[in-house]
């Protein structure tokens, strides 16, 4: 474990080596703040490869000129990726499991010179991506799922001197695709597939399959069969949507395949199509724009996939769609206008997915809808969905049987038969259930989000971000100068929130409520800052805490109801503070408690405490063996060793121990001086010491 994770006792505190290495390392700042998260960064280079990133780390400092990201996870470039990166002359990308670049990814990088994109999972190529690259010479494609080079792929790219587009499934190239690469290279004559620039010679093939042809006509997969315009590609193992297709066709069957997103503009070239199926594959992903312009698509099929969310205007533009399957998915949340295009919709099915609400007048603009299916998702029956069983009520068209999960006293009723008036918020519920979805959110300016992860450490930052994305699994804002945790309501918009990192800040108050709505954190970190008391208030909210650390504060004092409400938390480490008496009773409250570190306080052995060494005695949890700091007589002896009469109450010597500094406390050759405000360096530092 790192620091703040875990008691590890006597490794709690750093050795004087160890400390020299860390003020040196702060002091040359070995690490730069303007590094990504998982990067190296050396001079104008900045080197992330094999690191897992799943998507494009943010803070990429501006004057990089080498990028490298080889050898990850990524499966997207967005067109915002690269943003400002104008001096990037080397950007490796390759070895990654990219399928989607969106046009104007790399805009902003007229210096570019190589790129490197081969070893990946790009089935398309958006035309003019590379119009502002005119120094671009060399571009490496190969080793992709490519299926055709569009006419305008390369246009802009005029200087490109090296263009590798082997190992594709290249089985169309439109003409002209080649004619603006204007480089003064001889052609060769080989396959198209190592061409280098210049307009490819008639007749030449990509693996004997490629030619000429145009991509506005379209042709049948070789893997699929095509009848009475009806494109059936099922059960072909692909992982792409192919491209290319007939332009006339009218249903393309794509199912129980292994696709896993649905690119920009995927279907909008084929104008006649009325029903897709693309049920039973592995989509995450689906573009806003996917099936923008088919206005004669009647049926749209994808169930059975791994959708999370609907992208805003998803289905505008779809005013003939009769049909829609969207069930079984993982689908959290449908905005408002979701279905705002839909009049004609008379069957939508949303079974079997992850809803605990929806908008009020989310089904409104279906006027013509006749069945709808609800059930198998776990709606949260409060005020915010009283209007569904109003809707219900007065249009009887859902036939699924939609039921309640919770609150306990409505689970499993039927939405349509509960009467409004039990539909109830309690107080510190919202009242309105906003019409858009928290997934809107962005990551919060400055901060870096990658997966579930939002980085917001080392920021400067003086209170908590006001928005945070929904899914948010871990929250890292250690190292800033927070001094005050305001109760907003922040983490009620945070289901899925595990872990909160507040170390090294400059915490001094904690609101009452603050954490309210986070019944799902496990770890909350507040380890170096300058909390001088605890209040049950404080933590109220945070039902499901197992890891308490509040190492290195200033507290001084426990009183028996300050961890109140913490039944879950098994680990609580109070190492490091200015404890001197802790009341009885004060840990009764936690109830799983199995490890408690008091350890580096100053504890004074006298009556008050004679219940806690007691305690610790008949306790089977992990301690560390605190020991007493006073009365001189049982300095150093373990507090669950001290005899019970020997927790007296007499005036004990409150002078300094011989040889250690006033500011600071001493234990054997211990000597801790943190958090003392201190402005130059103690006297009177025993010479035997061997931690400081």
């Amino acid at each position: 474990m790192g620091p703040g994770s875990g008691p590890s006792w006597g490794r709690d505190r750093l050795s004087v080596t160890g400390a020299w290495l860390l003020a040196w390392a702060a002091a040359w700042g070995v690490r730069a703040t303007g590094c990504p998260a998982l990067c190296t960064c050396s001079g104008t280079t900045v080197d992330c490869h094999g690191t897992g990133l799943r998507g494009v780390p943010k803070n990429i400092p501006r004057n990089t000129e080498r990028l490298e990201l080889n050898g990850n996870n990524i499966t997207r470039i967005n067109r915002n990726d690269f943003s400002g990166l104008k001096q990037l002359r080397v950007l490796q990308l390759m070895e990654n499991q990219i399928n989607m670049v969106e046009r104007g990814a790399f805009d902003d990088m007229k210096e570019l010179e190589r790129l490197r994109l081969n070893r990946n999972q790009l089935h398309t190529l958006p035309e003019l991506l590379f119009q502002n690259n005119q120094a671009l010479s060399r571009l490496d494609l190969s080793e992709n799922l490519l299926q055709a080079v569009p006419r305008k792929a390369f246009r802009g790219a005029t200087d490109l001197k090296n263009l590798q587009l082997d190992k594709n499934q290249i089985g169309c190239i439109e003409d002209g695709a080649f004619r603006a690469l204007r480089a003064p290279c001889p052609r060769p004559a080989g396959p198209p597939s190592h061409w280098a620039a210049g307009s490819p010679p008639a007749g030449q093939t990509d693996a004997a399959r490629a030619h000429v042809c145009s991509l506005s006509s379209g042709s049948c997969p070789a893997m699929c069969t095509c009848s009475n315009s009806v494109v059936d590609c099922r059960s072909k193992g692909l992982t792409a949507i192919p491209a290319n297709l007939p332009e006339g066709m009218t249903e393309i069957r794509l199912e129980l395949n292994g696709i896993r997103s649905v690119p920009a503009g995927a279907f909008s070239p084929y104008k006649k199509l009325r029903r897709i199926d693309l049920s039973n594959n592995q989509i995450s992903e689906i573009a806003p724009d996917a099936f923008q312009g088919l206005r004669s698509l009647n049926s749209l099929v994808l169930y059975g996939n791994k959708i999370t969310d609907l992208p805003r205007g998803i289905f505008g533009g779809l005013h003939a769609l009769q049909l829609l399957l969207i069930n079984a998915n993982k689908i959290n949340c449908i905005r408002a206008d979701a279905f705002g295009d839909l009049q004609s919709l008379s069957l939508l099915s949303l079974y079997d997915n992850k809803l605990q609400g929806l908008a009020k007048g989310t089904f409104a603009p279906l006027r013509a809808i006749q069945t709808l299916h609800l059930a198998q998702n776990p709606f949260i029956c409060d005020c915010n969905l009283r209007w569904l069983a109003d809707f219900l009520r007065a249009n009887p068209v859902e036939t699924s049987g939609a039921r309640c999960a919770s609150p306990r006293r409505l689970a499993n009723k039927r939405i349509g038969q509960i009467k409004s008036k039990k539909f109830r918020c309690s107080g510190a519920e919202d009242q309105q259930l906003n019409s858009e979805c928290s997934s809107d959110v962005g990551c919060p300016p400055k901060c870096r989000c990658e997966a579930n992860v939002v980085e917001c450490s080392n920021l400067k930052l003086t209170k908590l971000p006001e928005r945070i994305p929904q899914a948010t699994a871990e929250l890292r804002l250690s190292n800033n100068e927070i001094s005050v945790l305001e109760a907003t309501g922040l983490f009620k918009k945070l289901p899925h929130l595990k872990k909160i990192n507040l170390n090294n800040n400059k915490v001094t108050e904690i609101e009452d409520g603050a954490f309210e709505g986070a019944a799902s954190v496990s770890e909350l970190h507040l380890t170096a800052n300058q909390l001088e008391s605890v209040r049950s208030s404080m933590f109220r909210g945070l039902a499901g805490l197992r890891t308490l650390m509040l190492r290195n504060n200033r507290i001084s004092c426990i009183h028996n109801d300050s961890f109140t409400g913490l039944r879950s938390v098994r680990l609580l480490s109070l190492y490091d503070n200015q404890i001197s008496t802790i009341a009885p009773g004060a840990f009764d409250t936690l109830q799983s408690l199995s490890t408690l570190n008091l350890l580096a306080n100053p504890f004074d052995c006298n009556c008050r405490l004679a219940w806690l060494g007691d305690w610790l005695r008949r306790r089977k949890i992990v301690t560390g063996n605190p020991r007493c700091q006073n009365p001189d007589f049982l300095r150093q002896i373990p507090l669950q060793d001290v005899a019970f009469p020997d927790f007296r109450c007499e005036e004990g010597n409150s002078q300094a121990q011989r040889g250690c500094p006033q500011e600071c406390t001493c234990l054997d050759t211990v000597v801790r001086c943190s958090n003392k405000q201190l402005q130059s360096l103690p006297k009177g530092i025993p010479k035997n010491v061997t931690e400081l």
